[in-house]
């Protein structure tokens, strides 16, 4: 990501999605680039084409709310992401230092140890921050000190896991370029972002998309080691008082195969805690 020019890089990327017929336009024979031509989008924004070249280049980074609108209009952005093109336009601030590590409130590493149902916390770069046992126990990927990205894009044994990889991944990454536009100039996002188009070519496709926002709860289909098949709800809750920390809660439809099965990989996640436990109190004897 353009650390400088983060509105024209996005820019860019969506006029490329946008088919000409989408829009009203005729593409023509002698087509030479994907998606809308710059002229073409300034037209249908009611702009002039210097102007959207001035935005593209990153010449004006500060184009009035309405002009952000007719943008989002002419390219056919969804709610989600007119609103991180409204946030990417925005003056860049000074923001203060974040704090290297991240911490979730106290109340909050309670809770999730007390939840019947898989339940963690990941932090902004999607590090996973707590877990309950039985959240381990669905996936060993959902343990402090994993990142939820790196694992499912990186991890052979994530995509096994995830029966709806492509979906999967697909929500993962607009809910990455979502907080980008928070702060696009953050260098440890940055950094991951690099470092997983280095190394996945899923995740640079995506990425190049550009798509934002992630489902705030949704489903998730599994095929887990131990209990078989799942198909299992998730919640995904904002944690007050902490930036960018979201609770994440599976729970299955009750009276269902996979309510059992969930069942039963509770009870094994509470057989293999008490016999950690006795071969701790062995070994220290």
């Amino acid at each position: 990501m353009d650390k400088v020019n983060a509105l024209g890089e996005y820019l860019r990327a969506r006029r490329g999605l946008v088919r000409p017929e989408d829009v009203g336009l005729v593409a023509g024979r002698r087509r030479r680039v994907s998606g809308l031509r710059r002229e073409e989008l300034a037209m249908l924004a009611g702009i002039s084409s210097d102007y959207y070249l001035r935005l593209e280049q990153g010449r004006d980074q500060n184009p009035s709310a309405q002009v952000i609108d007719a943008l989002a209009r002419a390219l056919l952005l969804d709610p989600a992401a007119t609103a991180h093109l409204h946030e990417l336009a925005r003056a860049p601030s000074r923001r203060p230092a974040r704090p290297r590590i991240e911490r979730i409130p106290t109340g909050t590493a309670q809770l999730i140890d007390q939840l019947p149902m898989p339940a963690y916390v990941s932090g902004r770069y999607l590090d996973v921050l707590a877990a309950n046992a039985l959240a381990r126990a669905l996936s060993p990927n959902f343990a402090p000190g994993k990142n939820l990205l790196r694992q499912v894009f990186l991890d052979p044994g994530d995509r096994e896991l995830h029966v709806d990889w492509d979906r999967a991944t697909a929500s993962v990454v607009g809910g990455l370029r979502a907080a980008a536009g928070a702060d696009p100039e953050d260098p440890n996002l940055a950094a991951l972002v690099g470092e997983l188009s280095m190394r996945s070519d899923r995740f640079r496709s995506l990425w190049a998309r550009a798509d934002v926002g992630h489902r705030r709860d949704g489903t998730s289909h599994m095929q887990h080691p131990q209990v078989g098949e799942l198909h299992l709800r998730r919640e995904k809750l904002a944690v007050v008082g902490a930036d960018g920390q979201q609770l994440v809660i599976y729970h299955a439809e009750p009276g269902t195969d996979s309510a059992r099965a969930l069942a039963l990989l509770g009870s094994i996640a509470v057989t293999d805690a008490r016999d950690s436990a006795l071969a701790d109190e062995d070994a220290a004897r």
